[in-house]
């Protein structure tokens, strides 16, 4: 990455926006979705922008260009809409210090404006480092679809009950919890507009200590990576990635299955050439007994009698399993190698 995405946050910041026709504008617009003050530096500001000062929502500053005035500003974005006196403004926010973005040029931005879904607090920014906006659009488009209106009401309820949750739920019950929440009847129930019986059942399930259908701990999720592509891997296999406490994964394990995996999740290499079945589902099984949730992942040189003996060793044991095998097909949309498990049993 040339570029690195981040969230700043803005409250009790000022971000200077230079300029004072429909570029500005557009900054403006964006920025005042934030808790930032906003000031414009122009001389003069089209109807849009003087009546939001009229409103006191923006502060319309007069005074002369000079570092000073960007001095201090969590972000200073230049829009004239003429390049020269841009480059020019540019050199100034730069002798104050400042992060930039100068409107159609990115060899003069510290900071891209990327693509946004908002759903707040849920905020998605979609960024190509300015190669290609139309795909970060494209993108921002899907995402529309994929999150309902409502999300960010939701969140702010989730929000409200963490303290709670933190009260009420064991530690180990908790990410089973949310991701009933997020996942499960909440959610359904609050996007067709059933709020207040969403948040009962919410609520419930909070006194209870759980969400009604936790997981048990002990459970292990088996995901065959044998393909090697990160693109193989189903839905399922993701989602289980991105739930794992600890990830268990074959030496050849490509990097790129493994960057779907959360990102604070425990990670710990296993050479099957060198670990008989037993020592590699021991490992699986006190990582899984102590309430963790573990994947293990099989990578492409791992040989089909290896994996039986090791997933044998792992039902001996009582272990609850759920392979997730490949997927057959390359991925034909957002949902694409979406595949059922095989087995979620218990032996």
């Amino acid at each position: 990455m040339q570029t690195f995405p981040m969230f700043l946050r803005m409250a009790g910041r000022h971000v200077v926006i230079a300029g004072g026709g429909e570029q500005a504008a557009q900054k403006c617009r964006l920025m005042l979705k934030t808790e930032a003050e906003i000031r414009i530096l122009a001389p003069q500001l089209d109807d849009e922008l003087a009546e939001l000062t009229h409103e006191g929502r923006i502060i319309h500053d007069t005074a002369r260009p000079a570092p000073d005035r960007f001095a201090g500003a969590a972000l200073v974005f230049v829009a004239t809409g003429c390049p020269g006196l841009d480059a020019s403004l540019h050199d100034l926010a730069k002798l104050g210090g400042a992060t930039v973005n100068v409107v159609d040029q990115p060899d003069l931005c510290d900071a891209l404006t990327p693509s946004i879904v908002d759903r707040d607090p849920v905020v998605v920014a979609i960024g190509t480092e300015g190669t290609a906006p139309v795909l970060a659009r494209q993108i921002k488009t899907r995402v529309e679809q994929m999150l309902e209106p409502g999300l960010g009401d939701l969140a702010r309820l989730a929000g409200r009950l963490r303290g709670a949750v933190a009260a009420r739920v064991p530690r180990e019950a908790r990410r089973d919890l949310w991701r009933w929440v997020f996942m499960g009847a909440p959610r359904k129930l609050h996007a067709r507009g059933a709020e207040r019986e969403a948040a009962r059942r919410i609520k419930d399930a909070i006194t209870a200590g759980g969400a009604p259908d936790r997981i048990a701990a002990g459970g292990v999720s088996v995901i065959d990576a044998s393909g090697g592509a990160a693109d193989l891997l189903s839905l399922r296999a993701v989602q289980r990635l991105q739930e794992a406490d600890i990830i268990l994964h074959d030496i050849d394990t490509s990097s790129g299955v493994l960057e779907l995996a959360r990102r604070d999740a425990e990670r710990q290499s296993i050479d099957a050439r060198d670990w008989p079945a037993d020592r590699i589902a021991g490992l699986v099984l006190r990582h899984a007994q102590d309430g963790e949730s573990v994947v293990r992942i099989h990578g492409p040189s791992r040989l089909p009698a290896a994996l039986g003996e090791e997933l044998a060793a792992l039902k001996r044991h009582g272990a609850t399993l759920e392979q997730i095998p490949v997927a057959t097909a390359e991925p034909t949309g957002p949902r694409g190698g979406d595949v059922e498990p095989v087995e979620n049993a218990t032996a």
